[in-house]
């Protein structure tokens, strides 16, 4: 971590919040949100009816509600994801400007001040770029998973029954 610098330090921040983030999707998905899906449906099976145009935006707005809840910081993580290359970049920037800063003052004679910036620069370019890839892979899934998991809802909440 010493060797990247500060905005290594901003970059491990970031990823850690998106892999909260995505850790806490994950849960939701598969641990909470079966137990509203089955309260919702045992609703929607009590109506005594389920055909007028009443029951049908009602109906809307059970597979609504359980998209929004299923949606919760999925943009986010994509922001995140989209940010940390951004990150990365900026601390290559910044690793440059040391390593130009080193040549000003010492000219090309201090082979390890070069070293050093050139190293932040690396460093925080590889740890922003690996970080989103990750990310990315699990936000894909991730919305994939809801999309599919809005299309059972509305599966299970059929008019015609």
């Amino acid at each position: 971590m010493e060797s990247g610098g500060t905005v290594l330090w901003l970059i491990l921040l970031a990823s850690i919040l998106m892999w909260m983030l995505i850790a806490e999707r994950y849960l939701f998905v598969y641990c909470v949100y079966p137990a509203s899906v089955k309260k919702m449906v045992a609703e929607w099976q009590q109506r005594p009816e389920r055909q007028s145009w009443s029951a049908l935006q009602i109906r809307t707005g059970m597979i609504a509600q359980a998209r929004v809840s299923l949606k919760r910081y999925l943009m986010l993580i994509k922001t995140l994801t989209a940010a940390l290359p951004m990150l990365g970049l900026l601390g290559t920037v910044d690793g440059m400007i040391q390593t130009f800063d080193v040549l000003t003052v010492f000219g090309t004679g201090n082979a390890r001040g070069m070293a050093g910036g050139i190293s932040i620069a690396l460093i925080t370019t590889m740890a922003g770029l690996l970080t989103a890839l990750s990310g990315l892979y699990f936000s894909t899934e991730l919305e994939t998973r809801v999309a599919r998991e809005v299309d059972l809802m509305s599966d299970q909440l059929k008019r015609d029954e």
